[in-house]
């Protein structure tokens, strides 16, 4: 089953200082913290400030070329999760055919949103990510169980300085 998500807003990691993504389902319910890479945070910030550069950012750059193959995008999901890592499906359109990529999340994100494409999220993904009671890892090795500890301390004001 996918979920439709939206941006609830952008953040940097303290830790590692690394963006965060975080995205929550449109009814609200299950929110999913996706670190990104800054050049990607940027260039998602900037689409959702609809701000204009006077010479095409790399997202920019592969709308114009997609623009001018006549191919627009459709929707991107985010389909996997494998050893703390995530996986995204851009979905193509054409007059003449249909047809899907993989991509990393920011980077279908980053184009998501040039193209007011819908986001999805897979709900094995939301599984895979999600934190069980009193912050116990579902991923049960080190590394999960130190982002389950991270995961469990964020609060909404963490993310309020930087909310778009």
């Amino acid at each position: 089953m996918l979920h439709k998500v939206n941006i609830a807003g952008l953040a940097m990691d303290p830790a590692s200082n690394t963006p965060i993504i975080l995205l929550k389902t449109e009814d609200g319910d299950k929110t999913l913290p996706i670190w990104i890479g800054l050049l990607e945070a940027t260039s998602i910030a900037s689409a959702l400030q609809e701000i204009q550069f006077d010479r095409p950012m790399t997202h920019d750059l592969f709308k114009n070329l997609a623009q001018v193959l006549n191919v627009h995008i459709s929707r991107i999901d985010i389909c996997d999760l494998k050893d703390n890592t995530f996986f995204a499906e851009i979905h193509f359109e054409s007059e003449e055919r249909s047809f899907t990529m993989d991509a990393r999340p920011s980077d279908a994100i980053a184009l998501a949103l040039r193209y007011h494409a819908p986001i999805f999220v897979d709900e094995r993904v939301m599984e895979k990510s999600k934190v069980g009671k009193s912050g116990e890892a579902l991923d049960d090795s080190e590394e999960g169980k130190k982002w389950a500890d991270y995961l469990e301390k964020l609060s909404p004001e963490d993310f309020g300085k930087y909310k778009v």
